[in-house]
């Protein structure tokens, strides 16, 4: 332990950062704390900003669960951020006036939606080991015991859900995924009762990778599943943004505690070998040239620039490199792309209210071939209005998919969803006429007719760009199959630990973020109680107060 005032540097000033240094400041002794950003903003992941008049998240935008969760707790302090004047987004929760359409035109009946949404809902309750009981639960088991695992013996969330989904059709009789969905050839033939149901759980797949950022549900670990945890009671999202949560931690902070525009280079640390500074272990360089020394430094950032300052680019982040268990748990966990985008209904469509509008798309040869929906909207679940009322639309994108649309031009985008709409036979109102799969009628109008509607209805786009950003390269983490919470317990533990070399100096790195903590991984929550471990691991080092408990 050092006899001076310690030197403390946060690196990031993103939900952990601003939450450590947070506790810091309000429960420390004498300490000099610095929090640098590469960015010139607060928030990291969390960025709300203003769209035709609304307030909309191109990160973080829901806190998961109002029971426990501190993210609630700040939002409901500092006269109340949860409700605003200003129009915010999923300012009414989740819509529930889903309308289900297969490519073609097709509407799905709802008595089909329903049951195939039980049953991805009954196999994801046993994966995550919540109550489950009746039929559904049954062939989750069932589905445990005969879905594929790699040579290792390891299973995939994917694997599992989709020998559900063949359990479910074994339990069938012939008749029932033989049926026909008696389309008149605007490509409602191409779609039977057993291609209906793969489609509607498809859309439950693809969800589930915007849920946690997974590219493919292949990549996903099934054992980790049982380890996460979600806080319980309503999801909201936050009125006055999400972004006011960052700015209510910061406020306590001193003025000048964070320096924007600090872009960190290297991080050279003590490990027994050298010390770089004569009176501190850890040196900080940055970018611009600068450096500072440190005794501890708090590292909040996102796993995908763990990723790629500990593999084989070079320069290095760290030097000496940090030890092969830490390196190898970075790898070998899972770090994915979301991305959000809106389109603002243009003027002369504000009578516009498009309803919740969720996708079947062809996997089939036919109807696939004359679509004219681009490969990067395939897997789009949904698009919507981010609140009842809105002329603005929301669709969420991960995997490929999303790194695509970071590339495209806003011409590119509007192209494409127009396009995709108008294979869908999706005009620009809804006058009540729709084509069901199973029940033989047919209403949907013809391609030229919903193009000529569709044309001209989209002016603005606006887009999150997590991918490619160098200070993200991502959204959030998983558990990747090959990896486990073993693996993220690997990656929160500090270098070095209390040594029995008394010459090398403790707790010079500790890890934080929403990819350090094994039960809340990929959530602000996880970040937030992530930045307070580190937090009180330093006041526990110091002596300095009573632990906040986590």
């Amino acid at each position: 332990m050092v006899a001076r005032k310690p030197r403390i540097v946060i690196i990031g000033a993103g939900m952990a950062g601003l939450t450590a240094a947070n506790r810091l400041v309000r429960s420390a002794g004498d300490c000099s704390l610095v929090v640098v950003e590469a960015s010139h903003r607060i928030g990291g992941r969390i960025n709300t900003t203003e769209f035709d008049g609304n307030r909309v998240e191109l990160g973080a935008t829901w806190i998961h669960g109002i029971g426990g969760s501190p993210v609630h707790k700040i939002a409901q302090g500092m006269d109340s951020l949860i409700d605003h004047d200003m129009p915010w987004e999923r300012m009414d929760g989740f819509p529930e006036d889903t309308v289900v359409k297969a490519e073609g035109g097709a509407t799905v009946d709802p008595s089909v939606v329903q049951s195939i949404s039980q049953l991805y809902k009954g196999l994801m309750d046993v994966a995550q080991e919540r109550a489950c009981e009746g039929k559904e639960a049954q062939m989750a088991r069932e589905a445990v015991k005969r879905a594929a695992r790699n040579e290792d013996g390891e299973l995939s969330i994917g694997a599992f859900v989709r020998q559900g989904l063949e359990c479910y059709w074994a339990e069938q009789d012939e008749s029932h995924y033989n049926a026909d969905g008696n389309g008149n050839g605007n490509g409602n033939a191409f779609w039977n009762q057993k291609l209906v149901e793969e489609g509607v759980f498809s859309i439950h797949e693809n969800t589930e990778r915007t849920y946690t950022s997974a590219g493919s549900l292949l990549d996903l670990d099934f054992e980790a599943e049982k380890e996460y945890r979600e806080f319980p009671g309503e999801q909201i999202t936050i009125g006055k943004g999400y972004s006011t949560v960052l700015k209510a931690l910061a406020s306590v902070l001193p003025a000048a505690t964070i320096q924007f525009g600090k872009k960190v280079s290297q991080i050279q640390w003590t490990d027994g070998e050298e010390i770089w500074s004569e009176s501190t272990p850890v040196r900080i360089h940055f970018e611009d040239g600068s450096f500072m020394d440190a005794d501890h430094v708090i590292i909040t950032v996102s796993l995908g620039v763990l990723k790629a300052g500990t593999g084989k680019s070079k320069p290095a982040l760290f030097t000496p490199p940090l030890p092969s268990c830490k390196v190898n748990a970075i790898s070998k966990l899972g770090f994915g792309v979301v991305n959000k985008l809106f389109l603002k209904v243009d003027s002369l469509h504000q009578g516009v209210i498009y309803p919740f509008l969720q996708f079947i798309f062809s996997k089939s040869g036919g109807l696939e071939k004359k679509s004219k929906a681009p490969w990067w909207m395939r897997k789009t679940v949904s698009l919507c209005p981010i609140y009842r009322t809105s002329n603005v639309l929301l669709a969420w994108f991960a995997g490929e998919e999303a790194l695509e649309l970071e590339c495209l031009s806003d011409e590119e985008i509007i192209k494409g969803v127009s396009d995709t709409l108008v294979s869908f036979g999706v005009r620009d109102n809804d006058d009540g006429k729709e084509n069901r799969v199973s029940n033989g009628t047919d209403n949907c109008i013809s391609e030229s007719e919903a193009k000529e509607k569709i044309n001209g209805v989209f002016s603005g786009v606006l887009k999150s760009g997590w991918g490619f950003d160098p200070l993200f390269r991502g959204s959030y983490s998983y558990v990747a199959v090959g990896s486990s919470g073993q693996d993220i317990d690997t990656l929160s533990e500090p270098l070095p630990k209390r040594s029995s070399q008394p010459l090398i100096p403790p707790l010079q790195l500790l890890f934080a973020g929403e990819a350090t903590h094994r039960t809340h991984y990929s959530t602000t929550h996880g970040a937030y109680f992530s930045g307070l471990r580190e937090a009180n691991r330093l006041l526990q080092h110091y002596g300095w107060t009573n632990l906040e408990r986590l």
